[in-house]
């Protein structure tokens, strides 16, 4: 298939690079675990500067959700799952908050700024 070329191409340096000590293998987590809670944090406050659900933020917030459930779905595909499966299960639900928070922003600067 041709998401398992495109995964062993760019995933087995990275595997290789991290099985060659312990410190690679923290930082991975530990950028992991940053880019998270970034995204955790944008999405808070970007749902807390919209404001009580009404008609329009309504679907605002329906369409992030969707947005993180594609980030999923598409991660899902993309990433190994023979090694390393909870390191890109961190990566994975990282990329989509962000994704979904980025979404946030430009629809909160687009809407409510002007």
């Amino acid at each position: 298939m041709i998401t398992d070329k495109i995964g062993n191409a760019i995933f087995n340096p990275l595997k290789t690079w991290t099985e060659q000590s312990n410190s690679n293998w923290n930082m991975l987590i530990g950028i992991g675990i940053l880019l998270l809670v970034f995204g955790l944090i944008l999405i808070y406050v970007f749902h807390k500067k919209m404001g009580e659900a009404d008609e329009r933020t309504s679907q605002i917030n329906l369409k992030s959700a969707l947005i993180v459930l594609y980030g999923v779905v598409l991660c899902d595909l993309i990433f190994p799952k023979e090694y390393m499966w909870q390191i890109f299960f961190l990566f994975k639900y990282s990329l989509a908050f962000i994704a979904s928070g980025i979404y946030l922003a430009v629809r909160y600067k687009k809407d409510f700024l002007n």
